[in-house]
C-alpha cells in the first residue's frame, strides 16, 4: 500500500470510532471497548479487502463477513454507514425501537450483514458453513468472521475450527481480536484462551500474527491469506481494547458500557484531533 492509502484508511477508522461513540451514546447502551478495538479491522475489510458493493448487499458472487463477536455491532454498523450501506445519522438510533441498528446485528433488517449474530461461538460456525457451501457451488467468494478472545472460551469455537480444518476451508478467514479483556476482566484471568497462535495451529490453521493497528500489518496478512491453499487462515490480531479513546483504553469497564454526555464530549474531541492531525499530514 501506498502513504496514501494508509493515511486514507487511518482517517477513515478514525470516523468509525466517532461513529461508535456517536451510536452508543444516543442509545445510552451498547459495547464500545471491543468496537473501538476492531475498528481498524473493520476499516481495512470494508474499504480495501472485501469484495462487496454497497448498491448490491446481496450479490450472490460478494464475500461474505460473519461478526462473530456480535456485540461490537457498534463498529460494525458504524464502517458500514461510512462504506455507503445506510445513512450516516442511522447510526443514532442504535438499539432503538423500530431501527434496523439493533444491539446485535440482524440479517433481515440490515443492509451489509451477511449473518444474525450474538450468542457467542455460533458465528464462526455459519462462516465455516458459508465457506463449505461457496466451495460446494464452484463460487470464488471468500469468507471472513471476527472472533473477540473471550469468546476462544466457547467450546464450540474449537469444534467449527476442527469443521474448517477437515473440510479444508481455504476460502475461510479467521480473525481474533485479542485485546486482553472481557467483561469480568482480564481473559486470562477469566479463562485464559492462551496461547492462541499455538493452538490454532494445532487445529490445523495457517496462522499470521499482526498489530491489529497498523495497516502495513493488515495488509500484508490478508494478502498471504489469500495464497494460502488446503487449509483454513487465521489473522490473531494484538490490538487495545477502547482504541482511540484515552480513558476508554485498556479498561475492561468499558465492555458494555455508553459514554455519559461529559464522556461524549471527551471522546469526540479527542477524536476529533487525532482527525485534524491526519488530515494535516
Amino acid at each position: 500500500m501506498t502513504k496514501q492509502e494508509i493515511l486514507s484508511l487511518r482517517k477513515a477508522a478514525c470516523r468509525v470510532r466517532m461513529g461508535v461513540i456517536e451510536s452508543t451514546h444516543a442509545a445510552k447502551a451498547g459495547h464500545p471497548g471491543g468496537s473501538l478495538s476492531a475498528a481498524d479491522l473493520f476499516t481495512y475489510l470494508y474499504f480495501k479487502e472485501l469484495n462487496i458493493n454497497p448498491t448490491a448487499p446481496q450479490a450472490p458472487e460478494r464475500d461474505r463477513f460473519v461478526l462473530s463477536k456480535g456485540h461490537t455491532a457498534p463498529g460494525l454498523y458504524s464502517v458500514l454507514a461510512l462504506r455507503g450501506f445506510f445513512p450516516w445519522d442511522d447510526l443514532k438510533s442504535l438499539r432503538q425501537i423500530g431501527s434496523h441498528l439493533q444491539g446485535h446485528p440482524n440479517m433481515n433488517l440490515t443492509p451489509g450483514i451477511d449473518m444474525s449474530t450474538g450468542s457467542l461461538g455460533q458465528g464462526i460456525s455459519a462462516a465455516c458453513g458459508m465457506a463449505l457451501s461457496a466451495k460446494h457451488m464452484g463460487k470464488s467468494c471468500r469468507v471472513y468472521t471476527l472472533l473477540g478472545d473471550g469468546e476462544l472460551q466457547e467450546g464450540q469455537v474449537w469444534e467449527a475450527m476442527m469443521f474448517a480444518h477437515h473440510y479444508k476451508l481455504d476460502n475461510l478467514c479467521v480473525v481474533i481480536d485479542n485485546n486482553g479483556l472481557q467483561i469480568d476482566g482480564t481473559v486470562d484471568e477469566v479463562m485464559s484462551p492462551y496461547p492462541i497462535p499455538e493452538k490454532l495451529r494445532a487445529f490445523g490453521f495457517d496462522v499470521t500474527e499482526v498489530d491489529g493497528h497498523d495497516f502495513e500489518q493488515l495488509d500484508a496478512a490478508f494478502a498471504y491469506a489469500r495464497q494460502v491453499k488446503g487449509m483454513p487462515s487465521a489473522i490473531v490480531m494484538k490490538t487495545t481494547k477502547g482504541k482511540g479513546v484515552s480513558f476508554m483504553e485498556n479498561q475492561a469497564g468499558w465492555h458494555g458500557k455508553a459514554p455519559n454526555d461529559e464522556q461524549y464530549q471527551t471522546a469526540m474531541d479527542e477524536l476529533n484531533a487525532q482527525l485534524a492531525g491526519l488530515e494535516a499530514e
